[in-house]
């Protein structure tokens, strides 16, 4: 969350899908304000989990940027578009998981 809120992502959210489902325990969902912007957030948040020893399994959609979803076994990275985002509503389509709290400055 701390690299891609250093590349100002907008809208950090972290949904806790342990108990709605057995694919990922976690979503972190955020958004860019444009395809850089975007890709700039999925690559700060690839070298920062990169740095800690964690390689994502796969990466789709980096090269159009609209919505680039980066799965990391337990977790998975969607950084999206406005638009890509309140079309495919993840929030609304996973309302039964719960959202994880967390401080951005404590982070930090």
């Amino acid at each position: 969350m701390r690299a891609a809120e250093s590349k100002k992502a907008t809208g950090v959210r972290v949904l806790d899908l342990r108990e709605v489902t057995s694919f990922t325990d976690y979503f972190v969902i955020c958004s860019g304000s444009n395809q850089r912007q975007i890709q700039a957030i999925a690559d700060a948040v690839n070298e920062e989990l990169a740095a800690e020893g964690r390689k994502a399994i796969s990466v789709e959609g980096y090269n159009h940027a609209e919505w680039v979803l980066a799965d990391y076994g337990d977790f998975i990275v969607h950084v999206m578009s406005p638009a890509a985002r309140d079309y495919y509503e993840l929030e609304r389509l996973w309302r039964h998981a719960k959202t994880v709290a967390f401080d951005a400055q404590a982070a930090s």
